[in-house]
Parts: structure tokens; sequence; C-alpha cells
């Protein structure tokens, strides 16, 4: 069975807390997109060129310690706007969707560029001051000495980045289902992807 569930959102929405759990249910294969990014960010970082490192990822580059730091996230940010290093790492995206088994994929243009044909597209959101709080606990669980001021800054930032983008910019497909996750709780929010998820499965 080929059932892809394309999840797309900003930063510290939920995303991928909810797309683990929602793979779990349902015994669906998962892909962060965004590793793929951070892991080119990294090697960009150690001097490849942005396009070389894209095509040159492997397994072991996404166990790389580092990757969730804000430095990491930022350079992602900034090389995902390169079309040539987005087009380096559909082929990938594209064919992991379509195994066998069913995928859930989440990222910024899941299902407007990479899987505009998944069964199920959920756009997830939050409020930016409920997101940088999120994010800002994450930093400071990981010791990144960083005030939470800074990181809704740096959020916005990186927002304006990824929507203002000219090649796949980060924007609900027209047929996503919206899920704001600002007044939920973590089990509230996977509770409601799932259901939403079920129901279209039918």
């Amino acid at each position: 069975m080929q059932f892809t569930v394309a999840i797309d959102g900003p930063a510290a929405a939920g995303k991928g807390t909810i797309a683990k759990a929602v793979a779990a249910h349902f015994g669906f294969a998962y892909l962060d997109t965004g590793l793929l990014y951070r892991a080119t960010a990294r090697k960009v970082l150690d001097g490849m060129d942005p396009v070389a490192a894209a095509k040159a990822l492997l397994p072991q580059d996404f166990e790389r310690a580092g990757l969730r730091t804000a430095k990491v996230g930022q350079a992602a940010s900034k090389i995902a706007a390169l079309p040539k290093v987005r087009a380096a790492l559909v082929g990938f995206q594209q064919q992991f969707a379509r195994r066998d088994g069913g995928a859930v994929l989440d990222g910024r243009d899941i299902g407007t560029v990479i899987c505009p044909g998944a069964e199920v597209k959920l756009f997830v959101t939050a409020s930016d001051e409920v997101r940088a709080h999120r994010r800002w606990l994450e930093l400071s669980a990981g010791n990144e000495a960083v005030s939470e001021a800074d990181v809704l800054a740096q959020l916005r930032e990186r927002d304006a980045r990824d929507r203002e983008r000219a090649t796949a910019p980060l924007k609900p497909a027209d047929d996503a289902l919206l899920l704001d996750t600002s007044g939920m709780s973590i089990d509230e929010a996977v509770a409601q992807a799932v259901a939403l998820i079920a129901a279209r499965m039918g």
C-alpha cells in the first residue's frame, strides 16, 4: 500500500513531533526532510559547496552531533533557498514518499512541491510567541545560551526567508488541513492529527 502523509509548517509548530507520532501510530515510515537540509548545512559550515554537499549526503551525516543547534538551523534555512540544493534533494524525498507501507514526511514544501499528490496534507502552525517559547526551551535543554527574545527574532527572520524565497516557499497547499497547535498539548495535537488522517483513510 502506498499512502503519503505530507506535514508542513514553520519552525517549532510541532510538525516533527506530530509526524513521528503519526508514523508510529499507523506503522508508516518517517522522514524528517529538514534533517536533509541540516546535514547539508553542517557540511557547508565545514567548508563544502552547498550543491556538492547535498549530492554527497550519506546516512551517517544524519547522525552527526549538533544538527539541531540554532547555528545549523539558520544555515539550513539559507541553503534551502538555493534552487540547485533543493533539486538535488527532491528525488530522494519523492522516492521515500511512495515506498510501500506508507510514509510520513515533514518539512516546508512537502504538500506543495515534493508530494502534491499526497493522500493527506496537514499544515501545522502556532503563534510566533508559542513557537519561540518551545524552541527556547529546546535550545536551553541543549545548553545553548540564548534569550527567548533572540529566539523570537531569529524565528521571525527565518519565517520571512522561508515564506519569501522564490523556490518552494513555505505555504499551505490549497487542499491542506490546518492544525493550529498554539493552545494544545502534544497529546492533543497528535490525537487531532491522527483523527484527521484516519478520516481520510476511511
